[in-house]
């Protein structure tokens, strides 16, 4: 398993009962969440004392309870800086196991950008090192968008909720990003991967954390078991000839890691390189053991550009 366990400003305190009590900053909070199907002795003082708590309700959805909470605050991730709000449906803006993929990422992009710097071939049109081109989709809040920027690519941010695309450009602010090569898109992702491809648009790495269900900006359905495979054939059709990755997260229980690797092996079959998945998680204090939050699967190339 995969573990985002770099964190300084958030932590899973402990679990039980279908919930988790996190601290979130200087801020505790407890979610609902599916994996924990255990009830053990609730001892760590948060599960008295909490700022915020996300009743789940049994007609479906539920709702936020807040004791001294504000309405934003920020958490710090190495150099990055997040703005976070309870909102629907639990969430506060940010997935923190994600981490895990962002590091991985980013050190993916400074390899290749270390290698194009000492390479021969430049950039025909600006004489420079050929940037690194990056396409994050379901980009959310941005914390991939912002970590691969970080780490000196261009990045392409495409999201189908406006609020959620302004919410990342404030991420981006808040971390000094502002002014980094970063295209923030509005759009549905598959509509916006067709489009790319007739324009003949070829992207080195992308990323990709799509919903169980979601509807673009537009009305658009998108269901992951139905949709998942063909949309990854066609950012296959995007990938450059010299892609350094491509990346698929999902924390839909169905798509264990090996249905993952099984659907990367298939749509780049022709691409060489290494593929690996695995289980995603983040650390328990109160108990040393680990949450599950989903599966990541991961195409590399291997060696130079040509896979070899």
């Amino acid at each position: 398993m995969w573990l985002a366990d770099n964190w300084n400003d958030y932590e899973v305190l402990d679990t039980s009962s279908g919930e988790k009590l996190e601290r979130w900053g200087d801020y505790l909070l407890i979610r609902p969440d599916p994996q924990v199907i255990w009830n053990t002795e609730k001892k760590a003082r948060g599960w008295r004392k909490c700022n915020g708590h996300y009743h789940r309700s049994t007609r479906g959805g539920g709702e936020w309870e807040f004791f001294d909470l504000p309405k934003q605050w920020q958490i710090r991730y190495r150099s990055l800086t997040f703005n976070l709000k309870p909102f629907s449906f639990k969430h506060t803006g940010l997935f923190p196991e994600q981490a895990v993929n962002w590091d991985w990422c980013s050190a993916k992009i400074r390899d290749e950008i270390k290698r194009r710097e000492n390479s021969v071939d430049p950039d025909p049109e600006t004489g420079m090192p050929r940037p690194v081109r990056i396409l994050n989709l379901f980009a959310y809040t941005g914390g991939a968008t912002l970590s691969a920027a970080a780490a000196g690519a261009q990045v392409t941010h495409v999201d189908a909720s406006k609020g959620m695309v302004t919410w990342a450009r404030e991420n981006a602010e808040s971390s000094g990003l502002s002014g980094r090569p970063i295209r923030w898109l509005v759009d549905d992702c598959t509509k916006f991967i067709e489009r790319e491809i007739r324009r003949g648009h070829h992207y080195d790495g992308i990323i990709m954390d799509p919903p169980s269900y979601g509807r673009g900006p537009k009305g658009e359905i998108w269901k992951m078991e139905e949709n998942i495979y063909p949309f990854l054939e066609l950012c296959a059709k995007l990938l450059s000839d010299d892609a350094i990755f491509c990346l698929i997260n999902s924390y839909t229980t169905g798509l264990a890691p090996s249905v993952l690797t099984y659907m990367l092996s298939v749509a780049l079959a022709d691409r060489g390189g290494t593929i690996e998945s695995s289980e995603i998680g983040l650390p328990v204090t109160s108990t040393g053991l680990v949450l599950p939050c989903g599966s990541t699967g991961r195409w590399m190339r291997t060696g130079g550009p040509d896979g070899m």
